[in-house]
């Protein structure tokens, strides 16, 4: 049953098993959220607040903007904002609006070959890997994080090529074990790692660059385009994360103390 004149507001002051209890909505991600752990964290208090199950679709940001352009969703959440603007500014997607942000860091073995350990210089250190021709792993998936990849190496003026710089067109958590087992270097978001089970003598190489900065955002899919989007559901849980309550539970959100996601939706979307 979809609600078509009541308010989001009106909405979940009724009882979560009428209206839009039993729906429910499929979200196009970028896997980092996934395997961070954040939606076993938040979709229980979304949606036993609301009734609305939550399906995820986790893969790389630039697949999940196709499925979504395919139709194959309600909400897109990703982390590579020039292709959500894109994907808004072609009709996919009704608005987008900021919801968290985290960085991206590099990390390497205890042993690091290429040097670069404590760097905050993310450029230096891509030259400096480059030029030692020490071993890098790329996801190479057209994902976020291998979007924001590209743009750092085009920054340092590299182009990567060659023995060093292996290309695993899988997502993050496959790729860190191909790094590891490789012993290459390799770029991920934090969210992702801090939660990584197979860190071995792994460590932190490169982070603090303000280029490294990873902003995620949320995008209702446009029923103009996509008429089967359940437009209530998807508006109540984008609404729902970028209002205080949601932006709360994404900053409670921790793993051994640790903060993994920082909200920062406008605060006129609360």
């Amino acid at each position: 049953m979809k609600l078509t004149k009541l308010t989001l507001a009106a909405a979940l002051a009724m009882t979560p098993l009428c209206a839009l209890a039993e729906e429910s909505i499929i979200v196009q991600s970028t896997t980092s959220t996934a395997n961070s752990g954040l939606y076993d964290y938040l979709l229980p208090i979304f949606s036993d607040k609301t009734g609305i199950t939550v399906n995820v679709v986790a893969v790389g940001t630039g697949q999940a903007i196709k499925n979504a352009a395919n139709c194959d969703g309600d909400v897109l959440l990703v982390h590579a904002k020039p292709a959500e603007e894109k994907f808004v500014a072609e009709g996919g997607g009704t608005m987008r609006t900021d919801l968290m942000y985290n960085d991206f860091v590099i990390v390497g073995p205890a042993s690091d070959p290429a040097g670069v350990a404590g760097s905050t210089d993310v450029e230096a250190a891509l030259k400096t890997i480059a030029d030692k021709g020490a071993a890098f792993t790329s996801r190479g998936d057209d994902s976020g994080t291998h979007k924001k990849e590209v743009a750092l190496w085009n920054a340092a003026g590299i182009a990567p090529e060659g023995e060093w710089y292996r290309e695993t067109g899988s997502g993050m958590g496959a790729t860190l074990n191909a790094g590891i087992g490789m012993g290459a270097y390799v770029m991920t978001d934090r969210a992702t790692w801090i939660n990584f089970g197979n860190k071995q003598d792994y460590q932190i190489a490169v982070q603090g660059d303000e280029d490294m900065f990873n902003q995620y955002g949320v995008i209702p899919v446009n029923p103009e385009k996509c008429p089967a989007v359940k437009v209530d559901a998807a508006k109540a849980f984008s609404d729902w994360l970028v209002s205080a309550e949601g932006q709360d539970a994404i900053a409670g959100y921790k793993i051994d103390g640790q903060q993994l996601f920082f909200p920062n939706a406008p605060k006129v979307a609360n």
